[in-house]
């Protein structure tokens, strides 16, 4: 596939005898009307309108003396901010956050130090396949190709060290050490970032963001990225294969993955579905991405640790869809899903295998589902059998006055918060395991990392979707081992006037680990977690913070949240047993664990 990127349509030559050469102070055109080339034609104020175009109005950073100057140009693009983080790890974990509500997000950080700091972030995004672009403040272009060491580097004058590491985890990278080549350098990299729906890096030397050059000279001129098609032959004699195979079953479903966003096929999903009659399931990674107020929708498919009776009937089912998945020891609760490859349709972003049998490439998703909406015969007879066994799920019983708080009381209470103008970030843990039972009205945003499982990555998550989704109201479920790796960035909430809610779950240690292999490492020292965040509250914003231990006391710190303190930043210290898990986190750690164990195979 192509991409256009934005030009100018007469690029200003600089008059100069040596190739490569700065420009001199008198710029040409190969238009009639010259273009004068002014003191605002630079780098960093291209850059700055590229972002905006793309609808990116914050930028995260970290300050660094090889990035200043560019920050300089950043804070004075009207339509962008600039968000100062505590370190380069959150900033690059809520430019993902921002970029899975706005589409795209952005981070700027120093040379080396701040880029190998921000790089396990920027991972994160590629494994979730986020366009993310990291701004790398780099050298003067003076040092290189010399044998000068700078500082901030690891002492030797070869420069390629950050450029080499963030190889393996973006999708372009582009080093501007010369004005000659930065605007297409520049264009290249975002367009590609949008193209791929993946995170690239571009470094740029310190001394280049203020000096005026021609091709630079006018706006930037909107990106027009080609659109993608299918090969219709291919589309075609994939529809066929597929919509005999389906026709054929006599208890068919459908399985939403998440990779339906890369894909842009959420709608055509959805349309799918509605045409099909299927029973439509979602796996855990796609939660929030599929529509869980449609009428045939029967939970989340995660093996054995599914919402009730949802493994039940997909894995009993002789046919199944699934659109967009990542079958990983996660998502497979260690490698112990029971589907068969022979009653399976796999469909990827760009391809489709029905079954046992042929595969099709060139196909866009969204084309495929479309097309085979209009092929397949209505079957409802797998979402039938589920409407006959599902039970509903019950109440957990209440506390009594005196009784410690449980933590499935906690999300009881969580799911009567929930509607279209709030949205859920689950942290990595047993967050993940409560969170998947929550319901999510129409409109209810839902996030988590699942594929990375960073712990520590909600902190900055919650931080950046905030700063993008200013209709919603973060409901943050953070663990206390969690918080303790990337808290300071409560600061800049408060900085940015947020007014999220934080439940962090105060159990004493690493509760995912404990049930995956226990040991002495997952316990931690416990923190006075309500009087930190008001030490970093200072009096300066709105902040709110309160302890729990009784279910009383819950209810009643909820309802100032919602209510009195609805304007603040709210952090709701929840004290529960440090054994109090998820029935699904027993499952689910046992299994992980034997995978974990297996011995080697024989030599």
């Amino acid at each position: 596939m192509e991409t256009k990127v934005g030009s100018v349509d007469g690029v200003a030559k600089p008059v100069s005898n040596d190739v490569g050469g700065l420009p001199s102070a008198t710029c040409h055109t190969l238009s009639p009307s010259a273009v004068a080339c002014s003191s605002d034609a630079t780098l960093g104020r291209h850059l700055a309108r590229r972002l905006v175009q793309l609808g990116v109005t914050d930028v995260f950073a970290v300050p660094g003396d090889f990035n200043l100057t560019l920050l300089d140009h950043l804070i004075a693009e009207p339509g962008l901010r600039l968000i100062g983080c505590c370190n380069e790890l959150n900033a690059g974990y809520a430019a993902d956050g921002y970029a899975r509500s706005r589409g795209v997000g952005a981070c700027v950080v120093t040379f080396t130090v701040g880029g190998l700091s921000v790089l396990n972030a920027i991972a994160g995004a590629y494994s979730e396949n986020l366009p993310l672009i990291c701004i790398v403040g780099g050298p003067n272009t003076n040092d290189y190709g010399t044998n000068r060491i700078l500082h901030h580097t690891i002492g030797l004058p070869d420069f390629s060290q950050e450029v080499r590491c963030f190889q393996t985890v973006t999708c372009y990278q582009a080093v501007v050490n010369n004005l000659e080549n930065a605007h297409e350098l520049l264009d290249t990299a975002i367009s590609t970032a949008m193209k791929d729906s993946k995170p690239v890096y571009i470094s740029i030397s310190c001394n280049l963001p203020a000096i005026p050059h021609p091709t630079f000279s006018r706006d930037p001129v909107p990106f027009f990225l080609s659109p993608r098609l299918s090969n219709q032959m291919g589309l075609d004699a994939a529809v066929e294969a597929a919509a005999e195979f389906l026709n054929k079953a006599v208890k068919p479903v459908m399985v939403g993955g998440p990779k339906i966003r890369v894909a842009k096929a959420g709608k055509a999903f959805v349309e799918l579905a509605d045409a099909c009659g299927y029973a439509i399931a979602v796996m855990p990674a796609a939660k929030g991405l599929v529509p869980e107020h449609h009428p045939r929708f029967i939970g989340t498919y995660w093996g054995a640790v599914s919402t009730a009776f949802c493994a039940e009937i997909v894995e009993s089912a002789d046919a199944y869809v699934f659109a967009g998945p990542i079958f990983n020891d996660y998502s497979s609760v260690g490698y112990s899903l029971l589907l068969k490859k022979e009653k399976s349709i796999i469909v990827q972003p760009d391809r489709v295998v029905v079954a046992n049998g042929p595969a099709f490439g060139c196909i866009l998703m969204k084309d495929f589902l479309r097309a085979l909406a209009k092929r397949l015969n209505c079957n409802k007879t797998a979402y039938e059998n589920y409407s006959r066994i599902f039970v509903p799920r019950g109440a957990p019983p209440e506390c009594q006055p005196d009784e410690p708080l449980r933590v499935n009381i906690l999300f009881k209470h969580i799911q009567n918060m929930l509607s279209s103008a709030t949205a859920v970030i689950a942290e990595t843990g047993d967050s993940w395991f409560n969170c998947q039972k929550l319901n999510l009205p129409q409109g209810c945003g839902y996030e988590f990392q699942m594929q990375y499982g960073s712990i520590g990555w909600s902190v900055g998550a919650t931080l950046g979707y905030a700063q993008a989704a200013k209709d919603k109201r973060v409901i943050a479920c953070i663990g206390d081992g969690s918080f303790q790796v990337t808290a300071q960035d409560i600061s800049t909430m408060l900085r940015c006037e947020q007014k999220s809610i934080i439940f962090l779950i105060n159990n004493g240690g690493y509760t995912i680990e404990v049930e995956i292999h226990d040991g002495p490492y997952n316990v931690i020292k416990n923190w006075n977690y309500t009087a930190l965040v008001d030490s970093i509250h200072n009096g300066e914003g709105k902040c709110w913070t309160t302890k729990v231990q009784r279910e009383e006391e819950l209810k009643k710190a909820i309802e100032t949240a919602t209510n009195e303190k609805s304007d603040c930043l709210c952090f709701i210290d929840v004290v529960v047993h440090k054994d109090d898990t998820s029935k699904e986190l027993l499952e689910w750690g046992s299994r992980v664990s034997a995978a974990n164990s297996r011995p080697p195979n024989p030599q």
